[in-house]
């Protein structure tokens, strides 16, 4: 029998990493649709060159050579420790701690309503 190791904490485990397949699927997306937007650049600089219009040409142009230097950091980049501590601590959100109401100079609680009381004042609310 192998010995166990005692945890303090209970851990959140709703941070966890996306599945690797998935990460992966979700780079290959995004590099798929900015190859197709850099296909539409360079049709359209084909399409303004034809037609005679330009330096204004150039602009789909420099898009069509630029995108596929993202494209591929963007595809090439992800997975990455996002902290090396690994799983937070579980933290519950408690109410505030119950203080009684506060008594006036005759140390009887105040009636009802007075200041400083907080209890409702319609029979069957208690």
């Amino acid at each position: 029998m192998l010995p166990r190791r005692a945890r303090d904490t209970a851990q959140l485990v709703t941070e966890a990493q996306k599945p690797r397949s998935e990460d992966i699927a979700y780079r290959e997306r995004r590099y798929l649709i900015m190859m197709a937007f850099r296909v539409g650049c360079f049709v359209l600089t084909v399409g303004l060159f034809a037609a005679g219009a330009g330096w204004p040409a150039a602009i789909p142009a420099v898009g069509a050579l630029v995108i596929p230097y993202f494209a591929v950091v963007f595809a090439n980049g992800g997975r990455e420790p996002s902290s090396t501590r690994g799983f937070r601590a579980y933290e519950p959100n408690l109410p505030q701690r119950y203080s009684a109401p506060e008594r006036d100079d005759s140390g009887s609680p105040p009636g009802p309503g007075q200041p400083g009381d907080d209890h409702p004042t319609r029979p069957g609310q208690e």
